[in-house]
């Protein structure tokens, strides 16, 4: 019962992350209709602002959320304004489109970063990093509980934000139906720029929480943009409360096939539970929730 409980403990603190991940990739999805697939790129970018911060300025990682999280956002809006947007003015142009130019995004910022950086493994190595504490028997690390419920934070920010703004309500009629919200006044393209931007500060709110427990190197955003993708399926496409519940799923899937089958195939449980989900629950948890 003690090693359930701890696996449950820790696959919850990594769903938590997971969830914040998979929310920002969701809100893109639901606005532009299309999957972001330089979303673990993103985050990649803020890890090494977050990295280059501690090394250089000694600044802590969770206190470069302040940076790393606007300049997500501004460089989100600069990737959707001048690279998508053209796209989607051209209506010859089909949705796939814009998706392969996500795909070539992302090459481009892991090249950009790998010219930069190189190829070698970083880490960023605070006082926390490897602390943990007990209640009872239950062991917790302390980086991995303190990035929980930062991400908890953030998650219900964006959900007031979501419910109680303008902007939010703007958002949530763009995702339901783009036509109706352009009738009512709403200017599509600038709230298709300002998701994105979203979508992108909420990944580098994750980067930033995971680099004090993650070793760090170009192409860490694959595996991410992966698990960001399988959250968005999981939780059902455009869907916000369904992205959370896929993040915690994935993270509970991904501990439990570490302890009761091994650390090499914790993603392969991920991915088998993700079919799973593709053949008997099309829609994911979005059935389950409105938001």
């Amino acid at each position: 019962m003690e090693v359930f409980l701890q696996t449950l403990v820790a696959g919850i603190l990594k769903g938590g992350l997971y969830g914040l991940i998979g929310i920002g990739m969701t809100l893109i999805m639901g606005v532009m209709g299309i999957i972001n697939l330089a979303h673990g790129q993103l985050m990649m970018i803020a890890m090494y602002i977050t990295y280059s911060l501690f090394q250089f300025l000694g600044i802590d990682p969770y206190v470069s959320l302040l940076i790393s999280m606007p300049a997500l956002f501004l460089l989100g809006m600069a990737i959707q304004k001048y690279t998508l947007n053209p796209l989607l003015e051209v209506e010859s142009i089909l949705p796939e489109n814009q998706v392969l130019m996500t795909v070539g995004i992302g090459m481009v910022l892991t090249e950009i970063i790998r010219f930069a950086f190189g190829s070698d493994y970083k880490s960023v190595q605070t006082s926390y990093s490897t602390s943990t504490f007990f209640i009872g028997e239950i062991s917790f690390s302390l980086a991995l509980t303190v990035a929980f419920f930062i991400a908890v934070v953030f998650t219900i920010l964006m959900f007031w934000f979501l419910l109680k703004t303008d902007m939010g309500r703007c958002i949530r009629a763009t995702a339901q139906d783009k036509d109706a919200a352009l009738l009512m006044g709403v200017n599509s393209k600038r709230i298709t720029i300002i998701t994105f931007g979203l979508g992108s500060a909420l990944v580098a709110a994750a980067g930033s929480l995971l680099i004090p427990i993650y070793y760090l190197f170009p192409d860490i955003g694959g595996p991410f943009t992966r698990k960001a993708f399988v959250i968005t399926i999981l939780g059902g496409l455009g869907s916000t409360v369904g992205a959370i519940l896929g993040g915690l799923t994935l993270g509970l899937a991904e501990s439990f096939g570490a302890t009761y089958i091994g650390m090499a195939f914790d993603d392969m449980i991920g991915l088998i539970i993700f079919i799973l989900v593709l053949l008997f629950i099309p829609g994911g948890f979005k059935r389950l929730t409105k938001i």
